[in-house]
C-alpha cells in the first residue's frame, strides 16, 4: 500500500452520516448562535466581530472548511510585518492554518481549518470540529489584536 493509498474496503461505520450545510447550521443554531445562509447556500456568521464561513468542498461536499477573517484593519503591504507572527503560530500550534491575502486597500488575515469527512461524521464530533475551528481562530484573532494593536478592531480589548 502506498503512503497515501486508502485501505481497500474502508467503509463508513457507526452513526456517522454525511456532513451537510443543514447539519452545520442546525448545530450552530442549537448553540444559540446567529447565522445566515448566502446566495450560494454557504452558512456564515459573525463571532466577536469576525466573519466566519462554513464551506463544504470536494467532489461530494465531504470536506468541511471553516474560514474566518480577522476584523482587524492591516494596511495593504503588511504581509512582511505579519509573517513572523504567522510563522510562530504555525510552529507552536496545530490549528488553525493562518494566511494573509492582499485585498484592494488592506491585507486580510484568515484562519482556516479543513477536515475530510468522506465517511461521514457523528453529530457530537461535528459539533466538536465546529467549536474547535471557531474557538482556536478566535484565540488567534485575539493574539493578533495584542501583537498589532494599531490594526486591531475597534472593540478589541
Amino acid at each position: 500500500m502506498g503512503f497515501f493509498t486508502k485501505p481497500a474496503g474502508a467503509v463508513a461505520t457507526g452513526s456517522n452520516t454525511p456532513v451537510t450545510r443543514e447539519r452545520v447550521a442546525a448545530i450552530l443554531e442549537a448553540a444559540d448562535w446567529n447565522i445566515g445562509v448566502d446566495g450560494d447556500g454557504d452558512v456564515f456568521g459573525t463571532w466577536d466581530g469576525h466573519l466566519f464561513y462554513f464551506f463544504l468542498l470536494g467532489e461530494r461536499d465531504e470536506i468541511l472548511q471553516v474560514r474566518g477573517r480577522w476584523a482587524g484593519d492591516a494596511p495593504a503591504g503588511a504581509q512582511a510585518e505579519l509573517l513572523p507572527f504567522l510563522d510562530e503560530h504555525h510552529r507552536d500550534r496545530l490549528w488553525p492554518k493562518v494566511y494573509t491575502r492582499e485585498e484592494s486597500e488592506s491585507t486580510g488575515v484568515y484562519a482556516e481549518m479543513s477536515t475530510d469527512l468522506e465517511f461521514g461524521v457523528a453529530d457530537d464530533q461535528l459539533e466538536q470540529l465546529l467549536k474547535c475551528a471557531l474557538f482556536t481562530s478566535l484565540q488567534l484573532f485575539d493574539r493578533l489584536a495584542e501583537a498589532f494593536p494599531q490594526w486591531a478592531p475597534a472593540d478589541a480589548e
